[in-house]
């Protein structure tokens, strides 16, 4: 998985130059935001998976200087945010509404039509429910992806002491 990840994964020198990211300056020679080891990797989907259903416009630029401080991988986790695309976002972020109007215990918008003009007409009336469901949808996931990634390295290396 490891030499997976690495093949595709972008050459730190091209971000190091890329013309977005050069406001992270001296911040992006830290060896831990290129590695590929359990500490920057389970940060990385920490990061990513948080960052994905929080809903603003450019999450990676929210992604890039959270990895830089968190010393998580900074091309894993800008790229796990794309889990929020312009094709999965609209099922994803619904699904988070309903989480949210289901715990908030209000009822979900009968009339409910997938465009970004509906959604901006009754916002007042499903922001809570929006948010709310986002926040735990991000949270539950950043939490779940640290520690799955943290038991999968621990996983290999259990099986490699044990000679499977």
């Amino acid at each position: 998985m490891k030499k997976l990840l690495k093949r595709y994964s972008p050459n730190p020198d091209e971000l190091k130059n890329h013309k977005h990211l050069g406001w992270l300056g001296k911040h992006l020679n830290y060896s831990s935001l290129w590695n590929f080891n359990r500490k920057s990797t389970s940060k990385a989907f920490a990061v990513g998976l948080f960052c994905a259903f929080i809903p603003i416009p450019f999450q990676m630029l929210l992604a890039a200087p959270i990895a830089v401080i968190s010393s998580a991988n900074l091309p894993l986790s800008i790229a796990l945010v794309w889990i929020t695309n312009p094709i999965t976002m609209p099922v994803i972020f619904y699904g988070c509404y309903k989480l949210g109007a289901w715990i908030l215990d209000v009822g979900i918008e009968k009339n409910f039509v997938m465009s970004f003009e509906y959604v901006w007409q009754v916002f007042d009336v499903i922001w809570q429910p929006f948010l709310l469901g986002c926040l735990i949808v991000s949270i539950t996931s950043s939490v779940l992806g640290y520690l799955l990634i943290q038991f999968i390295y621990r996983y290999k290396v259990y099986k490699r002491i044990k000679g499977f």
